[in-house]
């Protein structure tokens, strides 16, 4: 029977996400947040 919660490779899909959920902010939002401290970031998000 398959586990629909697990990839191939064995890794816990459930417990990848909630990790990631815990981890602060994705790359791309820290970019984005030093930017707009150094006034660099043009849009007001």
């Amino acid at each position: 029977m398959k586990n629909k919660n697990k990839t191939i490779s064995g890794t816990n899909i459930e417990e990848v996400k909630q990790l990631n959920a815990q981890s602060g902010l994705s790359y791309n939002e820290a970019k984005i947040l030093l930017a707009k401290k150094k006034g660099l970031y043009p849009y007001n998000q």
